[in-house]
């Protein structure tokens, strides 16, 4: 069965180029191995970045024998739910495709603090007027 987004829909790709995902698919897919959930689509922003290295995290280094090139703003990468809350409360959140983001996120992040931060929010031609 395929994996959902948090608006219920299929999982749509991440991004390609660098390509993301836990499995290195383009996808925010998971599964028991992805101890990290690995479930957000998120469009990395310098302030993230620089929040993310603040933790630890540093997504800007590139690490080769991981498959990571090293992220720069605008990248579209698959981030840790842990990470991305951690940003969320610290208020240096990275913008958020909904779409491409694994429902499995919401066990641990809920769907209004990622709507808060969507970047890709669908249009219901038939809710305007």
């Amino acid at each position: 069965m395929a994996e959902r987004n948090v608006l219920g829909g299929e999982l749509e790709p991440c991004g390609t180029d660098p390509m993301t995902g836990f499995f290195r698919d383009g996808c925010c897919a998971t599964g028991p191995q992805d101890q990290g959930s690995h479930t957000i689509c998120a469009v990395v922003s310098a302030e993230f970045l620089a929040h993310q290295r603040s933790i630890g995290n540093d997504l800007s280094t590139p690490m080769p024998e991981y498959r990571f090139p090293g992220l720069v703003p605008g990248d579209r990468w698959c981030v840790t739910a842990r990470n991305w809350a951690i940003a969320y409360n610290d208020g240096a959140a990275a913008p958020v495709v909904l779409a491409a983001t694994n429902e499995a996120v919401l066990d641990l992040v809920p769907l209004e603090a990622l709507q808060a931060h969507a970047v890709d929010v669908p249009d219901y031609p038939d809710l305007e007027g």
